[in-house]
């Protein structure tokens, strides 16, 4: 799972836009220039030696191993995906495990 990777890929540049663009107006008439400033705050946040390549050593790594992670999380930024989807494994985990469907586990 990549963290948003702001040098070397023009992540914001090409990530698209709303199809809904009257919506989109009104979000900029409440919180003007916030897309902008998203993309600045966290290439703030991204360390100085943080490389988009390393989402393609992950995923060679991934591919090469002879058991595979359930999820690999490649994020300098530590945007805290990693806690969040350990939480949610762990609590999907005992709901499964709770209707008696354990073997989805």
């Amino acid at each position: 799972m990549p963290g948003a990777c702001t040098r070397g890929t023009h992540h914001f540049a090409h990530s698209g836009t709303p199809a809904d663009t009257s919506r989109a107006a009104e979000y900029e008439e409440l919180y003007p220039g916030l897309v902008e400033q998203v993309g600045a705050r966290l290439a703030e946040l991204e360390p100085p030696w943080a490389d988009a390549g390393a989402v393609a050593d992950a995923i060679v790594s991934v591919v090469g191993s002879a058991s595979p992670p359930f999820r690999v999380h490649v994020d300098p930024s530590s945007d805290g995906a990693e806690v969040v989807n350990a939480v949610a494994d762990r609590v999907r985990g005992e709901f499964l495990r709770r209707v008696e469907l354990a073997d989805l586990v």
